[in-house]
């Protein structure tokens, strides 16, 4: 399974979200999922099993697939549920 997070330029936000996720993964111990980041513009449905995004980009995400929308980027026990809830929809938890 493939989460990424993304950002409007795939630089900073989407960096540090994707280093928490990371850090959730180890903690839950999850297999065989793999996390990466970008700037939005350049995923495609096809990117990811899980895209995650902040509010402000919720719009520019629809028609991805599974796309969390976090309220804040650095509510780490609001991406810890996502990431949970995002394992247990695809089998992994």
């Amino acid at each position: 399974m493939k989460f990424l997070a993304m950002c409007s330029t795939g630089l900073g936000s989407s960096f540090m979200v994707r280093m928490n996720i990371e850090d959730i993964v180890r903690e839950l111990q999850l297999p065989d999922v793999s996390v990466e980041h970008c700037d939005i513009s350049s995923a495609g449905p096809d990117s990811a099993d899980v895209f995650f995004v902040a509010k402000d980009l919720e719009e520019a995400a629809a028609g991805l697939g599974d796309v969390v929308v976090l309220n804040s980027i650095i509510d780490k026990d609001e991406l810890r549920e996502a990431v949970k809830a995002a394992a247990v929809r695809h089998g992994a938890l």
